[in-house]
């Protein structure tokens, strides 16, 4: 237990710091609450929050959140898009009193179903490359006649009660059909990239999912693929090798929104902040399809679901609170307060390995994941992020962040990268300092695809006739 404090003493001295910078400067929820697991357009699978790494760009914040968990690359006809019921946001605090309402960014979207090609109906969402079909090779104008299904979307930034409309009609990069239909996926998707404004960007579109994870060895009452220790000292700092796991999410895709931010458009009178993303449904339209009876946002949206530490929903909160937890505000966390100081998590660890672990007391937690310090009296679950901890690039980063050979202070809970394995670091740190030192975990370093240095950061989805998974 001294590890454990010690560990997240540190953590939480590197999130509160000022740092050195200028003051301008989750594993993910695959499915991890009953109902949510109903409405994929709706179910928020990674929240990430870090500081561009990308040369020239690092006085800028990066939010990232991804929807359609596990999306099959060759689901045709009908491939995944966003919901134009649902309202996507990010929310933040900027002024550490635990409420993520100073600035928010809502993201709304609308489908149009278009013409013909060459006089014949379209009979499918996306048709190019035969006969009088030609390739799909822009989204607007000659050569996007192919998409007979395409999204636009507008974003508005809430500050207080002043909301400002900062993209209008912004075209949404669709689905990786195939290289017939789509042969050059990258220049394609790289029309989706728009700067509404300066200094401001946006995606939404189709990207490979980031996360990486022994999905059914995890699940499986942690049937890890190896027995403890599981990771030996080399292989634990090798980043870049699989050395026993399977990659469960390999090979499948994800609809992401990501934007690009200047540090001072969100900041207050701190150089730390919080947030978290959410997806919110109208009210009726909850009541009659979900059956939740979440909090009214506005008189409009009732949330269904939020994300901001990765994997709180999966492993901390229990079943029959995880529908319950996913429609309350972030500075509610209170009432969940026991499933953090007593986590079932480290109790199943120690039941499953045989390995003693720190089931009780865990104030360590609290204070890690739902406070700026340990002395704040309010409790808010919110990815926090100090922007005067310089970014390191990605060739650098490394996975396990702090617990790392090398600890790398710019991965979460300092924020999160895509880069960052949460499940290995959650498992440790949850566990207790015997699962440290075990070095536990499931046995996947890297993911399938490469990631990008540059905005919006995922790597290129698998596309529907190619697609691959891996296997045990």
């Amino acid at each position: 237990m001294a590890l454990t404090l010690a560990l997240a003493g540190l953590v939480l001295a590197v999130i509160a710091a000022h740092g050195t910078g200028p003051e301008s400067a989750s594993a993910a929820s695959h499915r991890e609450a009953p109902l949510i697991s109903l409405d994929g357009p709706a179910d928020i699978s990674d929240f990430f929050m870090f500081r561009s790494y990308e040369p020239g760009n690092q006085d800028k914040v990066v939010l990232v959140a991804n929807v359609n968990p596990g999306a099959e690359p060759s689901s045709g006809p009908n491939y995944y898009n966003f919901d134009p019921s649902v309202t996507y946001a990010f929310h933040v605090d900027n002024d550490r009193d635990g409420r993520a309402d100073d600035v928010s960014f809502e993201f709304k979207f609308r489908t149009e179903i278009r013409g013909t090609v060459a006089g014949a109906d379209l009979f499918l969402s996306y048709l190019g490359g035969a006969g009088p079909f030609a390739p799909i090779t822009a989204l607007d104008g000659p050569g996007s006649e192919g998409l007979g299904l395409r999204q636009r979307y507008d974003v508005t930034m809430i500050r207080g009660h002043h909301r400002t409309r900062i993209a209008r009609g912004l075209i949404a990069v669709p689905s990786n059909v195939g290289p017939r239909t789509m042969p050059d996926y990258d220049a394609l998707s790289a029309q989706g990239i728009h700067e509404p404004t300066p200094g401001v960007k946006v995606f939404a579109g189709q990207r490979q999912d980031p996360f990486y994870i022994d999905l059914g060895g995890v699940f499986d009452t942690f049937n890890f693929r190896r027995p403890v220790p599981a990771l030996t000292a080399a292989e634990d700092a090798n980043d870049n090798v699989n050395p026993f796991g399977i990659d469960m999410l390999s090979g499948f895709n994800v609809s992401t929104i990501a934007l690009e931010v200047p540090a001072m458009m969100i900041t207050g009178g701190s150089s730390t902040i919080g947030a978290y993303a959410s997806t919110g449904r109208p009210r009726a339209q909850v009541a009659d399809r979900l059956g939740l009876k979440g909090r009214d946002h506005g008189g409009r949206l009732t949330q269904v679901q939020r994300l901001a530490n990765p994997l709180i929903n999966e492993t901390i909160i229990g079943t029959e609170d995880k529908d319950e937890w996913n429609t309350r505000e972030p500075e509610e966390e209170q009432r969940f307060r026991d499933y953090y100081l007593n986590p079932r998590l480290a109790l199943s660890l120690q039941l499953v390995f045989g390995v003693p672990a720190a089931t009780g007391d865990r104030e360590d937690l609290v204070n890690l994941l739902l406070k700026y310090e340990p002395s704040d009296r309010r409790l808010s679950e919110l990815l926090r992020l100090n922007l005067g901890v310089a970014p390191t690039p990605l060739a650098a980063q490394r996975r396990m962040t702090v617990l790392a050979d090398t600890p790398d202070f710019a991965g979460w809970p300092n924020g999160r990268r895509p880069k960052d394995d949460v499940t290995d670091i959650a498992v440790r740190v949850v566990g207790g300092p015997n699962y440290v030192g075990a070095r536990i975990g499931d046995g996947v370093n890297t993911d399938d695809q490469a990631l990008s240095s540059s905005f919006p950061f995922l790597g290129t989805p698998a596309d529907g006739r190619n697609r691959q998974h891996d296997n045990p």
